[in-house]
């Protein structure tokens, strides 16, 4: 079986190429770089959507695994034609060429489709109102896929990072260690959720989908619980403080801060709670609690 895996480069798809190698012959190629040593001609740029296009048409893969986008959510907001080319007008021609093939298209979206109105976690059925380009390009992204027919497994997230790469917890803890007092905003609710567990569950959904077609469609997949980020920066900074890590900042001195306070270009949803009970029913897998996930990462960051 043939994978291709476009946005190879990024915390997702890093660890995509990983977990994949047992599923199938993976052929990866970054956002927009020079292809492999065997097919040097293929160049993934997806402000070009023809050319992304016709990679899929050339390569023939039984399965395209999108783990490219434009996640800048503040530049989004500067720049939405090309968001838009990212996030939607590709990806529903990767999907119209996955159509014509009869190939199985995993593609990633985002809780940025919802509002972030309430407390409940929303299912995959809860009706759309994206706050910010990012969220409406994404949105648009998972509407092309639908309508283009092909076999699809689209994956909501949220609250995504690696030990790869830059991420929250790496900025807590640089912060932590440097200054006496941090703020850090109370009000927005998620479940930090590790790229090695979305590559992991996708491996799974990949080979579980190909068997049984009638699982294509769209998941919510995160990881289990729920924290803000004032009480991830603690949980971070904690543990950090518990394995010897110099650690400057006193526990008391981490201020909770409404969104209010720290404005930024995009909006952000409030509640990014996502109800995962499909995915688990689906394809019989337990999501595992956000705090482990974390720690192993710190762990693995730290060389602990």
């Amino acid at each position: 079986m043939k994978i291709l895996l476009l946005g190879q480069g990024g915390q997702v798809g890093w660890e995509l190429q990983r977990a994949l190698q047992p599923v199938g012959e993976v052929i990866g190629l970054d956002f927009n770089s020079a292809g492999p040593a065997e097919a040097p001609e293929l160049r993934a740029d997806f402000s070009q959507p023809e050319q992304v296009a016709a990679i899929v048409r050339a390569v023939r893969p039984d399965v395209i695994v999108n783990a490219a986008a434009h996640t800048a959510v503040d530049k989004a907001e500067s720049e939405p034609e090309l968001a838009r080319l990212i996030n939607a007008t590709t990806p529903g021609l990767i999907a119209q060429a996955a159509a014509q093939q009869g190939a199985l298209l995993v593609h990633y979206s985002t809780d940025y489709v919802f509002d972030g109105s309430g407390s409940a976690a929303r299912d995959e059925a809860a009706p759309t109102a994206p706050l910010s380009v990012y969220g409406r390009t994404k949105l648009e992204g998972e509407q092309l896929i639908a309508a283009s027919g092909c076999r699809h497994l689209i994956l909501r997230t949220s609250w995504v990072y690696a030990a790869r790469g830059g991420n929250f917890a790496k900025t807590m803890l640089r912060l932590a260690a440097e200054r006496d007092q941090l703020k850090v905003i109370a009000d927005q609710i998620g479940a930090p959720t590790g790229a090695d567990l979305l590559a992991d569950v996708t491996a799974h959904a990949i080979r579980a989908t190909l068997a049984r077609p009638e699982l294509g469609g769209l998941y919510h997949l995160v990881a289990g619980g729920e924290t803000s980020w004032f009480d991830y920066a603690r949980f971070v900074i904690e543990w950090a403080r518990a394995q010897g890590v110099a650690i400057q900042v006193a526990p008391e001195a981490i201020e909770a801060i409404p969104t209010t306070a720290y404005p930024t270009p995009a909006q952000r949803p409030l509640n990014s709670r996502l109800s995962t009970a499909k995915v688990q029913q689906a394809f019989g897998i337990r999501l595992p609690h956000w705090q482990p996930g974390v720690a192993r990462m710190l762990a693995e960051h730290l060389g602990r």
